[in-house]
């Protein structure tokens, strides 16, 4: 077949898999996390020639999506995925899960079977619309070849409208292979985020002004610098208290900023934190509720008749908190002064340690991505006073996110040092995601916390009253019989590692990783 690749508007002919990448470098897409099959091949040859779609492979469809998700929280725009047929797109529906709940843009690319061989119901056909719907807010299969650069800017412009959500487009193998006119739709501008209506703004600052205890839970973008700046205005000018949503899919952090703790995970201490508010005021946030319910405790965590909305999650939440701020002539505090972080002295690893040394040692404009709670918790709270950088956390919690997103991220960013922050259980989900580290060569610091357990499923049983040594407890939550080598694991994927025991081990370890060029691992052995 002849082909032509033509610049864009070009009312030249090109294939239909040509149409597709041309369609998606014109609106912004300039990254695919890739793992394709003979469905997609057609995809795979064009990118040859649209140089401006950058190819990363991921041996697991898992990695591909979450890698897009992360590469989206950064960049503030969408990457794509190429995934082969329901069952590859079904491989990749956790991290899937997460950037739907995390609001986050991104175009996920479904080879299909040529169109006139759906009715043999050949064994990788599948119901692809079935699996895609749950974990997207756009779902469509191109019905003709010459469509598929309309589809595609069409997926585009809604994976980035309000609210903003995952768009899946199925392509048959027939139409990708089809020749079409190489003419590309306009792009269309970024909606952006829609405003805070004014009312509203005042209404709240009338019920700040009339609460007698006001708690702010900042969630979405009120949590970039802006917003919290705004925020310690409202908190110095009326006494209100302010956390951020457990768990936020990007969140600005130390450098002066407020030092904003996490809402609690546990309904007691999440209720606890909120108790006594007569006004708990969201801003970009969802009403807190518990994660999971359990027999005895509201699901809703914050006092009856104390929610109000400031901003719905996808709007500008930042430009409403300083209206807000206005509103209740309330001006930004000083910048927080912090004495410079130090590691703690030498002794046996745990989870505060680890926080408190990776504070101490994060470099300026590093972005950590947080997965499980073993040292999660403990460097949240401590990485108030770090250096600036930018923060991470499982939104949706699927377990699987860390290391994806931190190779997303690692390739939105590549001036800035990305640390992985990982429990060992969780590691596991994903940890082909390693080898794309190394193969992209990506400066990524993994650091695992190594208990050998699924603690927080041992957390869960506490909280049932039930044993924890039992023959099936104990086999069910325990990573210990075989152990994993984390160092020979992460050499089979081309990465470096070492494990530490002490605080006199993982400094200097860590040190050297963060000046690294590449990806290492480091396994805490707590």
């Amino acid at each position: 077949m002849k082909r032509t690749h033509s610049a864009p508007g070009d009312p030249g002919t090109v294939t239909g898999a040509h149409a597709v990448l041309k369609a998606a470098a014109a609106h912004g897409v300039d990254v695919c996390f890739a793992n394709p099959g003979t469905t997609e091949m057609p995809i795979v040859r064009a990118l040859d020639d649209v140089r401006a779609v950058r190819p990363v492979l991921g041996l697991f469809e898992g990695v591909c999506t979450g890698a897009a998700d992360g590469f989206a929280r950064i960049a503030g725009r969408p990457a794509s995925t190429l995934l082969h047929l329901g069952p590859g797109f079904a491989n990749g529906i956790a991290n899937l899960h997460n950037a739907r709940r995390a609001r986050t843009p991104m175009l996920n690319l479904v080879g299909d079977q040529a169109s006139w061989h759906l009715a043999y119901d050949a064994p990788l056909t599948s119901d692809i619309h079935s699996l895609a719907r749950p974990v997207s807010g756009w779902v469509r299969t191109s019905a003709r070849a010459a469509d598929l650069a309309r589809d595609t800017a069409e997926a585009l412009a809604a994976t980035t409208a309000f609210p903003r959500s995952p768009a899946t487009l199925v392509v048959p193998l027939d139409f990708q292979q089809a020749t079409v006119s190489g003419a590309l739709p306009g792009r269309r501008p970024s909606p952006g985020r829609p405003a805070v209506d004014g009312q509203v703004v005042d209404e709240c600052a009338k019920a700040i002004r009339a609460a007698h205890r006001c708690v702010l839970l900042l969630g979405d973008d009120a949590l970039g610098e802006r917003g919290q700046r705004a925020a310690a205005a409202v908190m110095e000018a009326t006494g209100a208290t302010a956390y951020s949503e457990t768990f936020p899919s990007v969140a600005e952090r130390g450098g002066g900023l407020p030092g904003l703790d996490r809402l609690p995970y546990f309904p007691e201490a999440a209720r606890a934190a909120l108790a006594g508010a007569d006004l708990v005021l969201l801003a970009g946030a969802l009403e807190p509720v518990s994660y999971f319910g359990y027999e005895g405790i509201p699901a809703r965590l914050a006092p009856p008749e104390s929610v109000t909305r400031l901003a719905e999650p996808g709007q500008d939440s930042q430009s409403a908190l300083e209206d807000l701020a206005a509103a209740l002539g309330a001006t930004p505090p000083a910048t927080r002064r912090c004495g410079a972080p130090v590691v703690p002295g030498g002794g046996a690893l745990t989870p505060r340690s680890v926080g408190v040394t990776l504070t101490a040692l994060l470099p300026e404009g590093a972005i950590v991505s947080v997965e499980g709670g073993t040292c999660g918790y403990p460097f949240f709270t401590a990485s108030a006073v770090a250096a600036r950088h930018t923060a991470m956390t499982n939104t949706g919690g699927a377990i699987g996110q860390g290391l994806p997103v931190a190779v997303g991220a690692a390739i939105a960013a590549p001036g800035r040092r990305v640390v992985a922050l990982q429990s060992d259980g969780s590691a596991q989900y994903t940890i082909q995601a390693l080898w794309t580290m190394a193969r992209e060569q990506l400066p990524v610091t993994v650091l695992i916390a190594s208990n050998s357990r699924y603690g927080v499923l041992r957390t869960e049983l506490d909280r049932l009253g039930a044993r924890t040594d039992g023959p099936a407890s104990e086999r069910l939550t325990s990573l210990a019989d075989p152990a994993i080598g984390w160092p020979a694991l992460a050499a089979a994927y081309g990465v470096g590692a070492t494990s530490v025991s002490t605080v006199d081990e993982l400094a200097p370890a860590l040190a050297r990783s963060l000046l690294a060029d590449g990806p290492s691992l480091i396994e805490l052995k707590l």
